[in-house]
Formats: structure tokens, sequence, C-alpha cells
């Protein structure tokens, strides 16, 4: 019987791959087969020498995901890349930090455009290419803690996380019937630049581990059997769900 969890001859589309989860999920995918092309602004050679150590092919497409024009043209140059994909992985994320009673409008859209209109126009792009010829595929969001919580100081994050978690849904619903799965990953607390604040602070890295049954913060590692999964022969019977990663945060 052969491995429903293996990539053997697929393709993937990693956003924001540079670093942090991005970085972390397209070398696991890598490590399970498939070829990793990276979508994003910047320069992700670090990945891609560990992709190619791991003995994928890599490319990098560059484009500025806050602009949603960039989507479609990214898309399609990275299926040129190895002349085809099979999964995509909206993964490219900011955050702004400030008060509501603060929160400028510039903070606001510089936040939705990447975490949520880029994730509908480029999940489109690659929809595209594959619906008319009858391909499936695979889509994997990425969501967060604030998809099912409110947070605070951190307004345009938490709106465009809980527009994930349903735009997510409504893709499942749509595209499920065309042979492509769309999930997501909701990471809890890990270690990347967007929690460098966090972990900064004392006493909110202390509240934040004091919660966290598996008291540490996640690695990206800890993040690449879920988008295996996601990826894989193994999920095509998952559409539409938010897999929480959190070391049981969201069961305390």
């Amino acid at each position: 019987m052969s491995n429903p969890f293996s990539l053997e001859g697929r393709v993937a589309l990693v956003t924001g791959a540079n670093t942090g989860i991005g970085q972390g999920i397209a070398l696991s995918l890598a490590l399970a087969g498939a070829d990793i092309v990276a979508i994003g602004r910047s320069d992700p050679a670090e990945t891609g020498t560990a992709v190619r150590e791991a003995g994928r092919r890599f490319a990098h497409v560059a484009a500025d995901l806050g602009d949603v024009s960039a989507a479609g043209p990214a898309v399609e140059k990275a299926f040129a890349a190895f002349g085809r994909g099979d999964i995509l992985v909206n993964n490219a994320g900011t955050i702004r930090r400030a008060d509501a009673l603060e929160f400028s409008e510039g903070d606001w859209d510089a936040v939705m455009n990447v975490n949520l209109k880029s994730v509908f126009f480029l999940s489109q792009a690659f929809a595209r290419q594959l619906v008319p010829a009858g391909r499936p595929g695979k889509i994997i969001n990425i969501a967060s803690m604030l998809s099912f919580q409110g947070g605070i100081r951190v307004a345009s994050y938490t709106a465009s996380k809980s527009g994930v978690a349903g735009l997510t849904k409504l893709l499942a619903n749509e595209w499920a019937g065309k042979g492509i799965n769309v999930n997501a990953i909701a990471p809890g607390y890990f270690a990347t630049n967007n929690t460098e604040a966090l972990r900064a602070d004392e006493q909110r890295n202390r509240d934040i581990l004091a919660r966290i049954p598996a008291g540490r913060w996640g690695t990206p590692a800890d993040l690449g059997g879920a988008a295996v999964f996601l990826s894989s022969a193994a999920s095509d019977y998952v559409h539409g769900t938010v897999l929480a990663v959190d070391g049981g945060w969201l069961a305390r």
C-alpha cells in the first residue's frame, strides 16, 4: 500500500516562506516529497538551501502580497516554475499593535490586505488554474488563536484571522465538489517574528506560558505534521476544518 502522507511528485506554493512558520512548513512539505515554490517579497535563500538539501527543487516568485493585483501573476509564475501546482499554503501575514482607541486606518488596511484579501485572491487564482483542467488540489490557510478569541491591541489582526476561518469554510463549501480541499491550521503561540514583542514582555510571556498545557512556545517544526496531513491524500475527505496546533491552549 502506498504511503497516504507522501507528497512525491507534488508542487507546493508557500507564501511567506522566508522565515518562521512559512519556512517550517515549506521544509516539512519538502521532506515529505514536495517541490517548493516560495511566493513573497523577502528573499527566501535560507529556505531554498534547506529545501534543496532535502533533495527537492525550489523556486522563488517575488511578489508584494499587500498588493492584490500581484496575486494572479504570482500564481501563474509559480505554476510555470515546475509546470504544475498542487498545494497552496497561504501563510504570509503581518501584525500591527495599538489600542483600539488609537488604531489607524493605515494599520487596519496593511494587515487586512496581506492577511485576508491576498488569501482570497491567491486561492482564487490557484483554483482557476485547477478547475478548468479538472485537477484536484489542496489549500491550507494559516489562521490563528485569534480566529477563535479576541485578543487585545491587535484589532485588524483579529478581524483578519477571524475572516480567514470563515473564508476557509466558504471556499470548502464551493470547491469540495471540484476536487479542491480547503482547510486551515490555527497555530497557537509560536516563537516567530510576529510574537517577538510578546516574548520580550516578561509579564505577558509568563502569563501565556502559564496557560499552555504543553508548557512552551511552539516552534515552526511543530506545524509540519498538520501541514503534511492537510496537503496529502490522507486528508482527502477533510474539508473546511480549522485545525488548532496550540499546545492545548484552547482546551484550557
